[in-house]
């Protein structure tokens, strides 16, 4: 476990760099890779679920069992595969309404963008390697073994559901959505959090499956959390999460400085440790708003010290 530096610094730092440099933040893609959405994007539809075939063609041949079981494994890995996820999240935690939400790390399209090269691991990945890396980071988990039945079966339902994406891949509504960067407030953060949050992830943000509400929230902090080297745990991502899709039953209701301020409050508490995380992004150009540091810091001016 590592107890986060102080998240309003490094805002700070983080306001400097994209602020000062007149840069708005672009939409990003699954996990923070980078990709960016079409320029036709914006932040009024972000609750519009994306084109995507309907379940109800799923017949009961081979492929369409396969496309289910797939379907079942994004929704409850932890319960599916005990032994590869090591927290209390699944994949939808991340990837809203099973990965067709806009601006919510969906998957749409995302079988015709694989492989590619990869900025954070330096090197070119596949499907496969994308969604065992999000197993590792995002579930604290271990990978799924090579021609794995249960990688397959994710990789069809990805697939069935990028099947009416145009060539590419590239479509409306990939990633999440950004927000203007803003200094948080954790203080403010905090009581928002207790006012708005709490009563879906707990007050002390461990989950609200004990509180009997009907959609509990994951664990955003502590030992059954995501790791500090996940594409969560990024403030620029999670305050555009918030802003865009919090509550739960209310999205958009928050408003970008408070979403900043959630963000930060968040972030500021220990979570998992990624042994190998300062390996990322080997050839620089990290994004600004990591919670660690890189071997590559000093090839590349663009990362503050958070």
């Amino acid at each position: 476990m590592r107890i986060l530096g102080d998240v309003q610094c490094a805002a700070h730092r983080m306001r400097s760099a994209l602020i000062g440099a007149g840069c708005v933040m672009a939409a990003v893609a699954c996990g923070g890779s980078g990709e960016k959405t079409p320029a036709a994007a914006t932040t009024a539809a972000v609750d519009t679920v994306m084109p995507v075939p309907a379940e109800s063609l799923l017949t009961q041949d081979a492929a369409s069992q396969s496309i289910r079981r797939g379907m079942a494994l994004v929704i409850a890995m932890r319960d599916s595969l005990p032994k590869h996820v090591g927290n209390d999240l699944s994949c939808t935690s991340c990837h809203l309404d099973k990965g067709r939400k806009a601006f919510a790390n969906p998957w749409v399209g995302v079988t015709a963008r694989y492989p590619k090269f990869w900025a954070r691991t330096g090197t070119q990945v596949s499907l496969e390697d994308r969604v065992n890396d999000c197993i590792r980071r995002g579930l604290n988990g271990t990978a799924l073994p090579a021609g794995d039945a249960s990688m397959r079966d994710i990789v069809a339902y990805m697939t069935w559901l990028s099947s009416k994406a145009p060539a590419g891949g590239v479509t409306w509504g990939l990633g999440v959505d950004s927000i203007a960067p803003l200094p948080p407030d954790t203080v403010r953060g905090k009581s928002t959090f207790a006012m708005y949050c709490a009563r879906c992830h707990g007050p002390d943000g461990q989950s609200g499956r004990s509180l009997g509400v009907q959609h509990p929230g994951p664990p955003l902090w502590g030992p059954r959390s995501f790791t500090i080297a996940s594409g969560q745990a990024r403030i620029r991502i999670v305050s555009a999460f918030v802003h865009h899709h919090m509550p739960f039953d209310a999205p958009g209701f928050v408003a970008d400085s408070i979403s900043y301020d959630v963000a930060g409050y968040v972030l500021s508490k220990a979570r998992p440790d990624f042994p190998g995380k300062e390996l990322d992004w080997p050839k620089g150009d990290a994004p600004p708003d990591l919670l660690y540091r890189l071997k590559s810091e000093s090839k590349s001016a663009t990362v503050p010290k958070l």
